[in-house]
């Protein structure tokens, strides 16, 4: 092994004897698991940066969407490392084969579901806030209590049933003018327990 092969093939690999390429055979390993977890740190060491170019320009220069897809392709070549061609450059072509899929895959599911919606507008929506209107209702009800009987009876006629004086004054069994002046001394009243409120 000459000095240049010593620093383009990692620790631990062994040259092959006619191609001179370095095999992806990792010695030192003695559990399976051991050796395919350092196949794959050698694959990333000696095909990382370039994979990692190729699919970059495959998906348009999205950084995250790439990382993505070299990870996933490290995973795929951890998970068929047994079936690997043991030639560095078979090993090449699978990889950048597995992930120009992966990209492919990715496209086509993108395309399949719905357009992804920013939440930025929705957090800034406004909600409409009806405890103003709740607590409204409150302070009239309270101040409705407040009232003697008959201006409540007068002005539940005149405003809640939406009668005319005339037919209020019928269903309450009092002159017109009574009825009147009920309504006039109930809203005065309304009026000033409102504004202390």
């Amino acid at each position: 092994m000459t000095w240049v092969t010593s620093l383009l093939v990692p620790d631990g690999a062994k040259m092959s004897a006619v191609s001179r390429r370095p095999r992806l055979e990792v010695v030192g390993a003695d559990d399976v698991s051991d050796r395919h977890e350092a196949l794959v740190k050698m694959l990333y060491r000696e095909f990382g940066g370039a994979l990692f170019g190729h699919v970059l320009y495959l998906t348009g220069n999205d950084r995250q969407w790439a990382e993505d897809v070299v990870q996933e392709t490290l995973v795929r070549a951890w998970r068929n490392a047994d079936r690997l061609d043991r030639e560095s450059i078979g090993v090449r072509a699978w990889l950048y084969t597995v992930a120009r899929n992966l990209v492919i895959d990715g496209r086509r599911s993108s395309s399949v579901r719905p357009h992804e919606v920013d939440p930025t507008p929705l957090e800034t929506m406004t909600i409409p806030d009806d405890s103003e209107n709740s607590l409204s209702a409150m302070v009239i009800a309270d101040a409705l209590q407040a009232l003697s009987p008959k201006h409540r009876e007068a002005l539940a006629e005149t405003y809640l049933r939406d009668r005319t004086i005339e037919e209020a004054a019928k269903v309450l069994g009092v002159p017109q003018g009574t009825v009147k002046s009920r309504v006039y001394y109930a809203l005065r009243a309304l009026r000033h327990a409102l504004e202390k409120e």
